[in-house]
């Protein structure tokens, strides 16, 4: 057999935990007030007029918290018609761009306003620029969201993996992450995906975790594609965060059975030529579940074989790095979204963000990932994909991770 599984003691390593606050309807109401205040309660209108626009541009902007009451649903799966997913998420990021645009505009006026206060007030005073705003805001939402909810591209990826038998030098890997199947990313574009990566032919397919959002009664016709996925060595993957928002241990038991073969905290030998190990997300402790234990999982691994490790949050290879993880595959930022945004998102997961990173001896490789969650459906220059990485036999004198 081309896998040989292996046990791992279920004790839990103490770990930092990362956390998950609830940022952005916090976000969402001072961008919404603000467009209010800076926007709205500034056209010719009467005043129960101006209330009934703020009233909706409120809604709009707060959707995810209002939707989760009115439907009983969560943040990260809105239960609603896909065409209104869709409209409201256009709406939404509109209304995002207007205000920071918005914003920074009237930051500049009042930059320019110290030197000169007529230069200050023609810009802070000008009426137009919050319209062109709204109208570029609308324009470059309906592109981002259009983007985010294309079936991905393939990326070619070359990684020396220092210990790599000679004899599987040129292996494939089709690494999938946050695929996020909701009622924005529905059964048709799943198939799909995984046609797509299929049609690869690669020896093994990984899915670094975030596979669904919502309930598994929600999502039976929407993952059952996930069945079809195909490579000679296996289908394996790991939780994400989006996991544990909706009854963790009725998904573990639905991927067993669309033949996803769950890696929490343990490891399987491939072909006698590598180690793949997978830990679940840091947010199981909030949730009653297994803790990610890089120790168990690669508890009794055989010595001297490189490790592949899936691990969903890009800035846990802080601490990977020490327990001999020569590449690591994560995903969980969504490649930061946008162009500009993507530096912020950095920021939350210590510098690591899009692509391949090198930390000492290990290489981390960060997916944009293949979908995205339905509260922030938006890519602007930080384009989904479906990683096809190739492992070469290091080298002598190659960089380790280096194609």
């Amino acid at each position: 057999m081309p896998i040989q599984p292996a046990t791992a003691p279920r004790s839990a390593l103490a770990i930092d935990r990362i956390k998950d606050p609830p940022v952005l309807p916090i976000v969402n109401l001072f961008l919404g007030l603000y467009l209010v205040w800076r926007y709205l309660f500034r056209f010719p209108l009467n005043l129960a007029a101006r209330a009934v626009l703020a009233a909706v541009l409120m809604a709009l902007i707060e959707h995810h918290w209002l939707v989760s009451r009115i439907f009983g649903t969560t943040i990260a799966s809105p239960e609603i018609p896909r065409a209104a997913l869709i409209g409201i998420s256009v709406a939404y990021g509109a209304l995002v761009v207007t205000a920071v645009l918005l914003l920074l505009a009237d930051l500049a006026g009042l930059a320019a306003w110290l030197p000169s206060r007529e230069t200050g007030r023609k810009i802070l005073r000008n009426r137009a620029v919050p319209h062109v705003f709204l109208a570029l805001g609308i324009v470059t939402a309906g592109i981002g969201v259009a983007q985010a909810i294309r079936v991905p591209a393939v990326k070619p990826l070359e990684v020396h993996l220092p210990g790599l038998p000679a004899a599987l030098d040129g292996y494939q890997v089709a690494h999938l992450t946050d695929l996020h199947l909701s009622r924005l990313l529905q059964a048709p574009w799943a198939t799909e995906v995984v046609a797509a990566t299929n049609a690869l032919g690669a020896d093994l397919i990984v899915i670094s975790g975030d596979l669904v959002d919502g309930t598994p009664a929600a999502r039976t016709s929407d993952v059952a594609p996930l069945a079809a996925l195909a490579a000679k060595d296996g289908v394996f993957a790991v939780a994400g965060n989006h996991e544990y928002y909706a009854d963790y241990v009725a998904w573990m038991r639905k991927f067993d059975e669309l033949g996803i073969d769950m890696l929490e905290n343990r490891h399987v030998v491939v072909r006698q030529g590598f180690v793949l190990a997978g830990v679940p997300d840091q947010v199981s402790a909030k949730h009653g579940q297994r803790v990610p234990d890089i120790a168990a999982a690669l508890a009794g691994k055989p010595d001297g074989l490189p490790v592949m490790l899936l691990d969903h949050r890009p800035a846990t290879i802080l601490r990977n790095a020490g327990f001999g993880v020569d590449l690591q595959l994560s995903g969980h930022t969504h490649g930061g979204h946008a162009r500009g945004l993507d530096l912020i998102v950095a920021r939350f997961n210590e510098g690591f963000v899009s692509g391949r990173y090198s930390v000492g001896r290990s290489t981390l490789y960060v997916s944009n990932g293949a979908g995205l969650w339905p509260g922030f459906p938006i890519r602007l220059g930080r384009p989904s994909d479906i990683t096809l990485i190739t492992l070469r036999a290091a080298k002598a004198g190659a960089p380790a991770g280096g194609a």
